[in-house]
């Protein structure tokens, strides 16, 4: 796949081929790297394990409908179509990957795209997957369905024009558990409170609404459960160091 960037040198040595080797290393890591057509051109041998090939030369040019469950092989798909058109990574997505007659576990994936430059435009070239097995971090198949049932409530509360935020006794509930057991799972998990993980959530929202669309920052203040334009940009400005408007322009001139 065609990098958007020069290649790892140490002492002047392409250390390249060596970060690849190194993600076979990690149990409970899938490493992969797919190109603008949905196949894969890199995978480790967790990855291997998990699809329902027999061998890495078996994965290599196939597509995710040939190595998974349809169902999950389309929203894996779907997940890369958004990454590469948006260009915005995916980050924290608890999911089950499961390969036709496997068994299915719990993941915590991560998407980044992959641009090609040319001249003045940016090309999307393909997609670097890494998925992180929530048994690798100390977490059960339980607790992965359990978080699916938080992630489902806070995102369907910021998909309404005026979202109604779930407490964090609500969060507790929806997942079947008390508030100091979700607590200690969200961190287990996500590495984050169930208060910062609905708090990123919402500043990622408004961040997708700054970017796409041309709603008034005002109304995306609303729109993401903030009590006013202000204070949207307090927490904006204290997440990341810009400004709504600020943020706007950015993200404009990048996708331009």
């Amino acid at each position: 796949m065609t990098r958007n960037r020069d290649n790892l040198l140490l002492g002047g040595v392409d250390l390249t081929q060596e970060l690849v080797d190194l993600w076979a290393e990690l149990p409970g890591v899938m490493f992969a790297v797919k190109d603008a057509q949905g196949r894969y051109v890199e995978v480790n041998e967790a990855f291997v394990r998990r699809s329902s090939a027999s061998s890495r030369a078996h994965v290599l040019g196939r597509s995710a409908r040939e190595l998974f469950l349809p169902a999950l092989a389309e929203r894996y798909e779907a997940q890369d179509l958004e990454v590469m058109s948006t260009g915005k990574p995916l980050r924290g997505e608890l999911e089950v990957i499961r390969a036709a007659g496997g068994a299915p576990a719990w993941y915590l994936t991560t998407k980044l795209p992959v641009f090609r430059q040319e001249g003045g435009r940016r090309e999307p070239v393909g997609v670097v997957t890494v998925s992180t097995e929530l048994a690798a971090l100390g977490s059960s198949d339980q607790i992965g369905s359990a978080l699916t049932k938080v992630v489902g409530l806070v995102r369907a509360a910021l998909a309404a024009p005026a979202p109604e935020l779930p407490s964090v006794a609500e969060l507790a509930l929806a997942a079947g558990t008390s508030v100091s057991t979700l607590d200690r799972n969200m961190r287990k998990v996500f590495g984050l409170t169930p208060r910062a993980y609905v708090l990123q959530q919402r500043i990622d929202r408004a961040m997708a609404l700054l970017a796409e669309t041309d709603l008034p920052i005002s109304e995306v203040a609303t729109r993401t459960g903030f009590y006013d334009q202000p204070s949207l940009t307090r927490q904006l400005v204290r997440l990341t160091g810009e400004t709504p408007g600020g943020f706007r322009r950015r993200a404009r001139t990048a996708q331009a």
